[in-house]
């Protein structure tokens, strides 16, 4: 009758006393169970086995050892786990295969077979490994200059070390974490989709004289080889800059991303378009600004930017060069400091030459 009167934190408090009497000892340990009769109420003992029942504390501490929800500053999470990356990284790859979606990759490493078979480019995505053989990464030069084909390629290959490359995947191996892949197929895609495709007026989306963003893919003395929207083209040397240059390597790299003007696209085989590009000229021409800061009979100090059988090119400020013959005490070495007496000045051809009448000593 008492318990009627009680209220209702009375009988919350008792009911958890009375709880934990029946599964805790006395001193708070283990009590062990058993699930097979006692001797108590007749039964054999022999062979029974005691199950221990966890106390209340060691149920809390396996709760606590479960993997914790990120907990989040706003509504949604905007940091990326692993396995979130690990999970978009996987779904990317299946989409590229089922869609024929292009993915883009910077080239980490060329592997060569130990037989001496065809290369591969090796791209990383998360943690899949692409590989991209060598037919599906470049086309095949008509002219090989004595090398076999597989060489070739792979010394093509190595310049493209660090480009940034588009691809198409065609294969998934999960369970090793490989996938393989073609560039020639992207490359194709692209010029499909912007050689040939049309804006609403029916105007082509790249035309000649238009400016473009295009990828540096390999680089040599002479000069560059870009990727403008699936072409690859080359741009020499006159065409990189309105300085004189001796070496491309100089300035540019693999991977770097450049802005190009289109000088001309020829679209008669769609299998092979042709391109021609220059750097020099998607900017503004230095010279005509520049020269007015000169003037014939002045002195000026400048850089000795390249030396040939012309002469001495020295850097002025503004980016223009100016021709002079060589001096008499000798020609000065590349990145000398000089002193140069304007002789004459053609606005027209935009050139500007002089002499050298002062080589500052090196410190």
């Amino acid at each position: 009758m008492d318990e009627l009167y009680m209220g209702t934190e009375e009988r919350q408090t008792k009911l958890e006393t009375e709880s934990g009497m029946l599964h805790e000892d006395p001193v708070g340990q283990t009590e062990t169970v058993s699930d097979a009769p006692s001797a108590e109420d007749g039964g054999d003992t022999e062979g029974a086995v005691a199950v221990p029942r966890q106390s209340g504390t060691e149920r809390r501490r396996q709760r606590k050892a479960r993997p914790a929800p990120v907990i989040s500053i706003d509504d949604r999470l905007v940091v990326e786990t692993d396995a979130d990356k690990a999970r978009d990284a996987m779904l990317d790859l299946v989409e590229s295969l089922k869609t024929r979606r292009i993915l883009s990759g910077t080239v980490q490493g060329i592997e060569r077979p130990g037989d001496g078979t065809n290369s591969v480019a090796v791209i990383y995505h998360g943690d899949f490994k692409v590989l991209i053989p060598a037919e599906e990464m470049v086309e095949k030069p008509e002219d090989t200059r004595g090398r076999s084909a597989s060489d070739a390629l792979h010394y093509m290959l190595n310049k493209r070390l660090g480009a940034e490359v588009d691809y198409i995947v065609k294969g998934i191996d999960g369970e090793a974490g490989v996938a393989v892949a073609s560039r020639l197929e992207a490359m194709e895609a692209k010029r499909r989709e912007y050689y040939f495709g049309t804006d609403r007026y029916g105007n082509n989306l790249l035309y000649n004289g238009v400016c473009a963003e295009a990828r540096v893919v390999s680089v040599i003395r002479a000069g560059i080889f870009a990727d403008v929207f699936g072409v690859e083209t080359y741009i020499p040397l006159r065409e990189l800059s309105y300085q004189r240059m001796l070496d491309a390597s100089a300035n540019y790299q693999p991977g770097q991303r450049i802005l190009v003007r289109l000088l001309d696209i020829d679209r008669s085989d769609r299998s092979h378009i042709r391109v021609s590009a220059s750097i020099k000229r998607a900017g503004e021409n230095p010279y005509e600004k520049a020269l007015k800061r000169y003037s014939v009979g002045n002195r000026y100090v400048g850089t000795v930017s390249m030396v040939d059988t012309t002469g001495v090119f020295v850097a002025l400020d503004g980016g223009i060069d100016c021709l002079c013959s060589y001096p008499k005490r000798g020609r000065p070495p590349r990145g000398s400091r000089v002193t140069v007496r304007i002789l004459g000045i053609n606005n027209e051809s935009n050139r500007i030459w002089g002499a050298i009448t002062h080589i500052a000593s090196p410190r």
